[in-house]
C-alpha cells in the first residue's frame, strides 16, 4: 500500500507540474495581465450567482481572487494556483500564489475560483505578507436564498476571513481548503 500512495503522490504532482507549464515563456507583466483577467472573470461569476456580493466586497478592507487547478489521483490530490489581493483602502494590488496537498480518494481535475474577504487591515496584511495556510477543512452550507445575511453564500474560513468558493456550476455548496498555503509571488510583485 505505501508503494501505491508514493505512485500516486508522484503522479498527482507531475501533473501539477504540467499544469503549471501554462505559465512558461511569459513575461511578468503577461503574467499579471492574466492573473488580472482571471480576477475579472472570477468577479463577474460572483456577482452573477450572488449578486449582493458586489456591495459586500466594496465594503470590506480589501479581497483577494485565486484561481486553482487541482489533481486527484487514488488517494493524493495535489494543486497549485495564483491570485491577486486588493486592499480597497489603497487600491493597492499583491500577487500571489497558492499550492494545495491532500488526501482523499478519488481521481480527476478540478478548477475551482476562490474568493476572500478581509474584515479588517490586520487580518489582510497578515493574509499577504505572512502568507496564510489552511490546516483543517472548512465546510459549510452556502445558502444562496439566504437574504438576511451579511456575506450570503461566504463562509469564514478564519477569523476575520471570509471566503466564496465557485466552480464551473456557480456558487460552491462548501468549501474546502485543508492543506493549502497562499503566499506573495516574488517575481510579479517586483
Amino acid at each position: 500500500m505505501k508503494r501505491q500512495t508514493i505512485k500516486a503522490t508522484v503522479l498527482a504532482l507531475l501533473g501539477v507540474m504540467l499544469l503549471s507549464g501554462f505559465w512558461s515563456g511569459k513575461t511578468a507583466e503577461e503574467k499579471r495581465q492574466e492573473v488580472q483577467k482571471m480576477r475579472t472573470e472570477t468577479l463577474a461569476m460572483l456577482y452573477k450567482e450572488a449578486p449582493e456580493a458586489k456591495a459586500i466586497i466594496k465594503k470590506a478592507y480589501g479581497y483577494a481572487v485565486f484561481s486553482n487547478i487541482g489533481v486527484n489521483i487514488i488517494l493524493v490530490s495535489a494543486g497549485g494556483g495564483s491570485g491577486v489581493a486588493h486592499d480597497n483602502k489603497t487600491g493597492k494590488d499583491t500577487y500571489m500564489n497558492m499550492g494545495t496537498v491532500g488526501v482523499g480518494l478519488g481521481i480527476g481535475i478540478k478548477d475551482f475560483r476562490g474568493v476572500f474577504l478581509f474584515e479588517n487591515k490586520e487580518v489582510y496584511e497578515g493574509f499577504i505578507n505572512k502568507g496564510w495556510e489552511a490546516n483543517a477543512q472548512a465546510d459549510a452550507a452556502a445558502k444562496a436564498d439566504d437574504k438576511g445575511a451579511a456575506f450570503g453564500g461566504a463562509i469564514t474560513v478564519a477569523p476575520g476571513i471570509r471566503l466564496y468558493q465557485l466552480t464551473k456550476t456557480g456558487l460552491a455548496l462548501q468549501a474546502t481548503i485543508q492543506g493549502t498555503k497562499y503566499w506573495k509571488d516574488d517575481e510579479l510583485n517586483e
